[in-house]
This record gives structure tokens, sequence and C-alpha cells, in this order.
């Protein structure tokens, strides 16, 4: 059951809001209502789950089967020294509710592949993606769009970050990257590193995205990516066009379900 007034502790707590013309009551309500799915509480999925629960987002999903390992704290601001060694997804419904105790927390800790991501992704309205490897991006990409639900994507790398925003129909991941590029062509965060503050740029960029997805206000970065170089602080964009060659979403589309992503990435098994 759709939830439909406001109690005075919501008021006050989201006071803010309610004084925007383009939020107020409606679109707080709006908030309180939707389902967010977070996929990796790492870099990104950090404060991208803050900022969603603070905003009054009223189910927040959270996929991942990691544990807090002392070198995520440099970044990963869901977790904190006490959480070393837990798992990732305890740790952030931990501070998740510590933050905002009305906001409910649903924990998938499992890795999410081709043979659960429907059953996952299918309940939410908005999918995040913050997982840092081609495998699971593809995923993502494949699934959000096959259950016709927006995906907002970022990722970092050293000084750089991207962020755009996949709604079905005008375009998707493999429009821009039809193959994945080679194994270690492109380097992960735990092999080149990233400045701790740059996945708190990108992440609120994906919160703020979501958000006007969920109030259905302002402009996304659909048929956008946006480009950040933090060293020198330049953001610039680029287009993106729905490919009619796309093999996802073009007009003689050849993926139709979702495929093993580790073998189309090159991945061996055990890795």
């Amino acid at each position: 059951m759709a939830f439909t007034q406001l109690s005075p502790s919501q008021v006050e707590r989201y006071s803010r809001h309610l004084i925007m013309p383009s939020v107020g009551s409606n679109g707080q309500r709006a908030l309180i209502n939707s389902k967010v799915l977070i996929i990796g509480a790492g870099g990104l999925g950090s404060p991208v789950a803050l900022y969603l629960a603070l905003a009054g987002v009223g189910n927040i999903g959270i996929v991942d089967f990691d544990t807090v390992d002392l070198s995520n704290l440099q970044r990963q601001i869901l977790h904190s020294d006490q959480d070393v060694g837990k798992r990732k997804v305890e740790s952030a419904k931990e501070t998740l509710e510590a933050h905002n105790p009305e906001v409910k927390v649903t924990l998938h800790e499992e890795p999410i592949n081709s043979s659960n991501a429907f059953e996952i992704m299918e309940n939410y309205d908005v999918i995040i993606n913050g997982a840092d490897n081609f495998a699971t991006r593809y995923l993502a990409n494949d699934a959000a769009y096959l259950l016709n639900k927006p995906l907002v994507d970022g990722a970092i790398l050293i000084f750089d970050g991207q962020a755009t925003t996949y709604i079905p129909g005008k375009g998707c991941y493999r429009c821009i990257f039809p193959e994945p590029p080679p194994p270690g062509e492109v380097p992960s965060c735990a092999e080149a590193g990233v400045i701790g503050a740059l996945p708190g740029l990108v992440g609120s960029i994906q919160a703020l995205e979501t958000i006007k997805i969920i109030l259905e206000i302002g402009e996304t970065l659909s048929g956008r990516m946006l480009l950040i170089e933090a060293l020198n602080m330049e953001f610039r964009e680029i287009k993106i066009r729905q490919n009619p060659n796309c093999k996802l979403c073009g007009n003689n589309p050849e993926v139709t379900e979702l495929i093993d992503y580790e073998v189309f990435c090159g991945i061996s098994v055990g890795h």
C-alpha cells in the first residue's frame, strides 16, 4: 500500500524538500514510495545510498557479497573502522538506518549474475550501477533494458569519472561500447588506484539523477555522458545516440536474454 501522508517528524526531516516547488509534499511522498536498487556497496554505492536514504527514498536494495577491508575506508563512506571484516551489506544497512531509521533496506548478499538478475531487479523502480567490473556493467545494462527500467551508471578510476543515465528506448551502454575491452587493458581501481573524494562526486551525481527520475523533474543525463577530469576539474559531455545496429536495443536485436557475462568479457572461470 502506497504511503500517502507525512508525519510531523517527516515534515520536519524533509522540510528543505517540502519548501521546494519542484519537490513539495507530492514529490516527497513519491520518494518515500520509491524503490531503488544499488549494485555495489563500495566507492560509488556509498554516497548514492547515503544521499538517497537522507532524501527519504523509502526502499533501498543493496547488492554486494564482499566484506569490508581496511583499504576500502579511504573512499567507501558507508563503512568505518569498526566494520572491517563485516559483510558490506550489513555495514551499509546499519549506516543507512542510523541516518534515517524510516528507510527500509533490503539486502541481496550474493553476486548478481544472469541467473538471478531479473529476480533481484524486477521489484525496483530505478537501477543504479556502482560495480567496478565490465561483466557486471554489461549485465546491469542488459537486464535493466530487458526489464524496461532506467539505469543510472557511473565509473571512476584514478582522477577520472563518468556518469550517465540510460532510459530504455533512448540508447544503452552497448550503443557506445558494443564489445568489452580485452582483459587487462583497462586497470581496476585496485590496480591503478582512485582518489578517495572522486566517488563522492560521481556517486552524488548518480543520486541526483535517481531523484530526478523519481520526481520526473529536470533533465537527466539520458543521451549524454558526463566526463569528469578531477585533477584539472574539467567537466565535459559527449552525446549518446541510440545505435540502430546495437545488439540489445537496435533495430534487429540479437541479445534478447541474459548471457554469461564473464565469458563475454573474457574472464576465465574461477578467476
